[in-house]
């Protein structure tokens, strides 16, 4: 609690704290998202899925809980913001992405880690290895959204070029083609190209929190709430009159889901959501200059990656722990014993998450080696990211089942884990 305390004095006067509440406000919604969202049911065998799949009109609760855009928002903010300040030290953009990286690879290596070594306990103690690699998959399901963030924190002294050339030009640009990709997939016509949006979707959020920083998108009602407003109201008709599925998130046997790969629905959400950030910026940065207020938004983001890889991972323990105990009992997905049931579980999931944020969040707030911001290892620096993203992306697209002994695919796992040595050395040459 000191060390908060202290954390939380000696913020800069000039700091933005509105980013720092909305990345902690956007992490807390995506845990309770994802808790909210598991149905389980076990007659001897544990069997679950999705509440959005056997409850359709919980799909309209997707436009709350699908807080992604926000990550990517602030995350352009805060990311323009250090490399600005890091350029002006004459820190150079290879020391500044390692400098950079270093908070989101350091626990994820740990989480990686840990799981291959659950997985191989699991497996020797003869747990099934379907079941096995199905638990494995739930837990590292945050590694999608970790792959396209590494890129794009990978892409910023480029695309911060780019924006500071161009300004709000380049994510108009980045939106007319995912709306490319879209009519692509939608007409079958070269439907690959669609999957350039995973990348181009998210680079045109961040882009945007570029221009929130340089102040082109300024605070207010002069752009906030026309933003909002025209965002939501596309939104409305993309969705309730056009082509695109109401919800947010990923349905299996839909067509076109929202988020695989990003539609031009989902980057109205975004623009939704950023509108609303902007018109309420003011207000919560007064706010936020209580003491009490602050100190909880900085202890949230001190651990923040570590809540995100491990709440899946919290929920399978969870899974385990309830329901073959009949602990919790598991009437039908959507009832109102299952929504009353819903109480429970989220607090019970919020104990086991706690303890595990205890045992690995000093990972998180330990200070990795820093990078000489005057040198720049460029070869070991590409090197190290290629292993890492690589690993990352095919972990990411495996899917449920049995991938090996860890329960992930070995060959994501190798070049994961020689990326990370690799990125390491390099922060220490």
């Amino acid at each position: 609690m000191g060390r908060l305390r202290q954390l939380a004095g000696n913020t800069p006067a000039h700091r933005d704290r509105v980013v720092d509440l909305l990345r902690a406000v956007a992490i807390i919604a995506v845990v309770t998202g994802h808790w909210l969202a598991v149905y389980v049911t076990y007659d001897g065998g544990l069997r679950g899925g999705s509440v959005l799949d056997v409850v359709p009109w919980t799909r309209w609760l997707t436009w709350l809980f699908q807080v992604m855009p926000v990550f990517f928002l602030v995350g352009g903010v805060a990311g323009a913001a250090s490399l600005t300040s890091h350029r002006k030290r004459g820190g150079t953009a290879v020391s500044w992405i390692l400098g950079r990286t270093d908070r989101l690879v350091r626990p994820t290596t740990a989480f990686l880690g840990v799981l291959a070594v659950c997985a191989l306990a699991a497996r020797a103690l003869g747990v099934d290895a379907e079941l096995v690699g199905t638990g494995v998959w739930l837990a590292a399901i945050p590694l999608w959204f970790l792959v396209a963030y590494l890129a794009v924190v990978v892409l910023t002294p480029l695309m911060h070029a780019l924006h500071r050339r161009y300004g709000l030009a380049v994510p108009i640009l980045l939106t007319v083609l995912v709306g490319v990709g879209d009519l692509a997939r939608m007409t079958s016509v070269l439907g690959f190209v669609a999957y350039a949006s995973f990348l181009l979707a998210w680079l045109a959020v961040y882009q945007l929190g570029f221009s929130w920083q340089d102040g082109r998108l300024p605070s207010g009602w002069r752009v906030g709430p026309p933003l909002a407003l025209g965002g939501f109201t596309a939104l409305v008709v993309m969705t309730v009159a056009g082509p695109y599925p109401i919800s947010m998130v990923g349905i299996p046997g839909e067509e076109i889901q929202n988020t695989s790969p990003p539609t031009l629905a989902l980057l109205a959400l975004a623009a939704t959501q950023a509108g609303l950030a902007l018109w309420l910026r003011d207000p919560a940065n007064r706010w936020l200059r209580r003491p009490r207020p602050w100190m909880a938004v900085v202890a949230v983001n001190s651990v923040i990656m570590t809540v995100f890889l491990w709440h899946m991972t919290a929920a399978v323990i969870g899974v385990v722990a309830l329901y073959p105990t009949e602990v919790l009992p598991d009437p039908p997905a959507g009832s109102s014993s299952w929504f009353v049931l819903r109480v429970p579980w989220l607090l019970a999931l919020s104990l086991v998450l706690a303890g595990l944020v205890a045992v690995f969040g000093p990972i998180e707030r330990r200070a990795g080696p820093r990078p000489d911001p005057h040198s720049s290892p460029i070869v070991s620096a590409v090197a190290g990211m290629a292993g890492v993203l690589a690993g990352l992306l095919v972990a990411a697209v495996a899917g449920p089942g049995d991938h090996g002994p860890t329960g992930l695919s070995t060959p994501a796992l190798v070049a994961y884990f020689a990326g990370a040595t690799v990125l390491r050395h390099a922060r220490r040459t």
